[in-house]
């Protein structure tokens, strides 16, 4: 129960942070929005949707898109962003949205906070049959040593977030396939201290602790070989992307 009641904080915590998310969080690689929505049209439902990152590129695809989020602020700044879709207050758990409504719903950097076992059948409830479910996460490439330097000084670490598992879905959906995206994300200094201020497991710290992490990745900036107080940072990411089917 601790670790849900942590998860539960933790994911609540980015009502504080809506702004900055959406000026620093990587956007997703085109070949991984590819496919996660390879052979599907129609509606889809981007569930967690956050400020609308992969929201945008649903709609870019030409499906009819609902975003769905817990967070009141992560969706003003989604319908600032994005007027014309249609946004509603939701979980994983509990989706306002009539059954069999859907032929998509995803979930991008989201699964890892929702319970599977009352996830999983409420994502089947609004899909129609043979519709898909998708999940990816954005993961920073901590092969490259100055990244795994990152994570550690900024605590990714310290708390649960689940981000580097593998998802639950099980039945009544068929098996997960996965397929990995490299690239490398292109920010300034500031940029990457906003990346940092994103992130549940840096919000939640108390002032001082915070502005101790700013001034350590400013250092790790200065004085990692890698990065040599380079103007333009290259972060890399692994894009993880899994795709399961509903029954038909």
């Amino acid at each position: 129960m601790r670790q849900r009641r942590d998860r539960d904080l933790l994911a609540a915590s980015f009502d504080r942070a809506a702004e900055v998310y959406e000026a620093s969080r990587p956007e997703y690689p085109a070949e991984a929005v590819a496919w996660l929505t390879e052979g599907t049209a129609g509606a889809a439902l981007d569930l967690g949707a956050g400020t609308g990152k992969l929201t945008a590129l649903l709609v870019a695809a030409g499906f009819a898109t609902t975003a769905v989020d817990p967070s009141p602020e992560m969706l003003r700044v989604l319908g600032e962003r994005l007027p014309g879709v249609e946004t509603r207050f939701g979980t994983g758990e509990d989706i306002p949205l009539p059954d069999h409504s859907q032929d998509l719903v995803v979930a991008a950097q989201a699964w890892h906070w929702v319970d599977p076992a009352r996830a999983v059948p409420e994502v089947a409830r609004v899909l129609r049959r043979g519709g898909r479910l998708g999940l990816l996460w954005n993961d920073r490439d901590e092969r490259v040593d100055w990244v795994r330097r990152l994570g550690e000084l900024i605590g990714a670490g310290d708390v649960y977030t689940g981000d580097e598992e593998e998802p639950v879905v099980g039945d009544p959906f068929g098996p997960l396939e996965r397929h990995d995206v490299p690239w490398t994300q292109r920010l300034d200094l500031d940029g990457l201290l906003d990346l940092v201020r994103s992130r549940s497991y840096f919000i939640t710290k108390d002032p001082d602790a915070q502005a101790a992490v700013i001034a350590s990745v400013r250092r790790l900036h200065v004085e990692h070989p890698q990065l040599a107080g380079a103007a333009t940072i290259e972060l890399p990411y692994v894009t993880r992307c899994y795709r399961a089917q509903l029954a038909g």
